[in-house]
């Protein structure tokens, strides 16, 4: 995830513009909240807690004027299964590691701010992503479909329970089943509208129909009181074992909130020119999920669809989210008894709405043309749908974690030469028409030296210093790619110097960063040796080299 310097916008803001804005969005924010809480499983009133956590903390530290940050239902479906998996069918303890896994999850975001770790790049590449995503909607989506025409599910995983739903049709609730059709056709009617309050609007015609039409006598469920008297903040009472546990699932949390988010965020600053801080996002994320652990609150990042939707609203600043929290807050101050009242299919038609671009193929069409993405997308989907969302998101990050290192321990080692007469080297194999410089044999990693390729690529250098078809007097080995060295590479570097000096060539490092040429400047070998260690480009470090030599 890339870092950048505090934003910087290239539009002023709008006050106006991020009033009616907000407003817009209040009237998603809130039903969503309360959609999602259903998705992990939890009381009502947590969606909403992580609605008010989220846009309180980000508006205060976040950094992206667009991003709404608050429940999510990627983080929703990863908390129910999370907590399914670990309570074994007790409700008071899966609240207690719902809570518990809220608040390490913000404590891990918080370290990762302030170890300024935003500059690292996401361990879910872009394909795992997408199919991860691809593969949580059509899940969500079908349970959402059997909760709605009242279908009790065994098993979460969706080859198991799609049989089992379909397997029941004659005894589906169908009425229950026509709300959720109504409110679905109502929800993608308003969405042609851009300010106008969809899920708002469906949740005020749904409890009226409710009550007209008296639904619930047709087994057609209402979501019940949300209470949102708040406790006094204090930690769930776990066994030291449960928080350990809950420390990997909240890895697993952290990495697809951090990519969800920081998709999001990074997607609209670069479409509107603004600068972000990765750093102080993480920050703001971890305020966030502590915020709304310590109040028993679900999971919050910038889900794309609210943040889309801020966007879309014509917001031009944070204040937008400040207006939609003040807003939410006045609705359920004024009417929160009567949103008790809503119809679970509306709820459900929410999600299902909120989801459904998540079903487009369109965005997975670009990661079929090359293999190794064809490999991420279809391994993805594969593992939510065949494993569940738990397993099949931590398979997903595994599965990207080991292609990144295959390809980082299988990278090759370039010979340069120089293009054009002028003072740009190149790979030959690349560029044929590259010059190689006499007497000089300049090679290149193509990837950063690490414990896993270091010997590797040195020991293929040194087969092209022994089998070197013309002589050579000099070797230019450029480490541009390489920031950081580990204990294994200073090691096997060390051993490389006394080999070369063996060869009877001179050597010199080029292109190295100050704290690789600190690191290398007290190993006594250099001296021993004579290695010449560089900042300068390859240029320079060949014009070095023949000078030196001659």
């Amino acid at each position: 995830m890339p870092s950048a310097s505090p934003q910087n916008f290239t539009e002023q803001p709008n006050r106006w513009q991020d009033l009616l804005a907000g407003l817009s969005i209040a009237g998603l924010l809130l039903p969503e909240a309360v959609a999602y809480s259903s998705i992990a499983a939890v009381a009502p009133q947590a969606g909403v807690i992580a609605l008010f956590a989220g846009l309180l903390c980000y508006g205060l530290f976040g950094t992206s004027r667009f991003a709404i940050v608050s429940a999510t239902s990627s983080s929703a479906a990863v908390l129910a299964a999370a907590t399914a998996t670990l309570a074994n069918g007790d409700p008071q303890l899966r609240s207690a590691l719902a809570i518990g896994l809220v608040l390490v999850t913000g404590a891990f975001f918080l370290l990762a701010g302030l170890f300024k770790l935003g500059s690292v790049t996401s361990f879910i590449a872009k394909p795992v992503l997408r199919g991860f995503a691809f593969g949580l909607a059509l899940t969500i989506i079908l349970k959402q479909v059997a909760s709605v025409v009242g279908v009790p599910l065994t098993n979460g995983i969706l080859v198991h329970f799609l049989p089992q739903l379909l397997e029941q049709l004659p005894q589906w609730n169908w009425v229950a089943a026509g709300v959720a059709a109504v409110a679905l056709a109502l929800l993608v009617l308003c969405a042609r509208f851009r300010r106008l309050p969809g899920g708002l609007l469906v949740v005020v015609i749904g409890i009226a129909a409710s009550q007209w039409l008296n639904l619930p006598a047709y087994g057609v469920k209402l979501i019940g009181v949300i209470d949102l008297s708040l406790e006094v903040p204090k930690l769930p009472e776990l066994p030291f074992t449960d928080w350990l546990r809950l420390g990997e699932l909240a890895f697993a949390m952290v990495m697809i909130l951090y990519a969800e988010s920081y998709g999001s965020i990074s997607a609209y600053a670069l479409k509107h020119g603004d600068r972000i801080s990765s750093n102080r996002d993480l920050l703001a994320l971890g305020a966030s999920n502590l915020l709304s652990g310590l109040f028993h609150g679900m999971p919050a990042g910038a889900g794309y669809s609210a943040t889309s939707a801020n966007e879309a609203a014509g917001a031009t600043s944070r204040l937008a989210g400040g207006v939609a929290a003040l807003v939410v807050l006045l609705i359920v101050l004024t009417v929160l008894p009567y949103i008790a009242l809503t119809p679970e299919p509306i709820l459900a038609a929410i999600v299902i709405h909120a989801l459904a671009r998540g079903l487009s193929l369109q965005p997975l069409g670009r990661y079929f043309i090359w293999r190794r993405d064809r490999l991420l997308v279809i391994c993805a989907v594969a593992a939510v749908l065949v494993l569940g969302v738990l397993d099949g998101l931590l398979l997903s990050v595994a599965i990207s974690v080991v292609l990144m290192l295959k390809q980082m321990s299988a990278a090759d080692i370039q010979i340069l030469g120089r293009i054009d007469g002028g003072h740009d080297f190149v790979d030959l194999h690349l560029h044929p028409t590259a010059q190689t410089v006499p007497g000089v044999l300049i090679v290149r990693p193509g990837e950063a030296l690490f414990f896993a390729n270091v010997e590797r690529i040195l020991g293929s250098t040194l087969h092209l210093i022994r089998h070197s078809q013309t002589p050579i007097h000099s070797v230019v080995l450029s480490l541009e790619e390489s920031p950081d060295l580990d204990g294994t590479s200073i090691e096997a570097l060390q051993e490389f110097f006394v080999r070369v000096r063996g060869e009877g060539k001179q050597l010199v490092l080029a292109r190295l960063k100050d704290s690789a040429q600190a690191a290398l400047a007290a190993l006594p070998e250099v001296q021993d040796t004579q290695v010449i260690l560089s900042g300068l480009s390859v240029d320079g470090a060949v014009q070095q080299a023949l000078r030196t030599s001659a």
